[in-house]
């Protein structure tokens, strides 16, 4: 059996402020969501962009975003998750890891995100050098349960296959 692909499953959670932000507008995969919501994170707390630097960070066998990033750190604070996932990629180069195709899925009552879908897509292919078929975003409600169903907060989970060129 060949050791040369690897799956990284990333997870980020953050949770709604009471009121909306100015400053700490709601970012989804690399782009500002023109809603009245703002996320509470050390960074600019985009959880697709977060789920999506754990699965690289996995499949690289090289710890986690916290490891990385501390949110006890300064120089964190207010970061551009897009800045975060450069260097996430920087390490897969370093480890010789090469992304096959990203799976993402988003858990939350409000937004709704499905008009904003296209450019959700379009944002991490950029980001992360990849065609349009190797990328898959979808988003989901939790039906009202849990916190992510009494609009409290949101969830991203994140599923990448990795190919060594090793």
């Amino acid at each position: 059996m060949s050791d040369t692909l690897r799956i990284g499953h990333g997870i980020d959670v953050h949770k709604y402020a009471e009121s909306y932000l100015e400053d700490k507008p709601l970012k989804l995969a690399g782009l500002v969501i023109p809603d009245n919501y703002s996320l509470l994170a050390h960074s600019d707390g985009d959880v697709v962009l977060h789920a999506i630097c754990d699965a690289i960070l996995g499949a690289c066998a090289a710890g986690d975003i916290g490891q990385h990033f501390p949110n006890t750190d300064e120089q964190f604070a207010n970061a551009e998750s897009s800045r975060l996932l450069e260097q996430v990629l920087q390490i897969a180069d370093k480890n010789q890891m090469q992304i096959i195709n990203l799976d993402v899925t988003i858990l939350a009552q409000v937004p709704i995100l499905a008009p904003y879908r296209q450019e959700m897509v379009a944002s991490p292919c950029a980001l992360l050098s990849l065609g349009s078929d190797r990328v898959n975003l979808k988003a989901t409600t939790t039906e009202r349960l849990g916190y992510i169903g009494r609009e409290e907060g949101i969830a991203c989970h994140a599923v990448i296959l990795m190919e060594s060129d090793a």
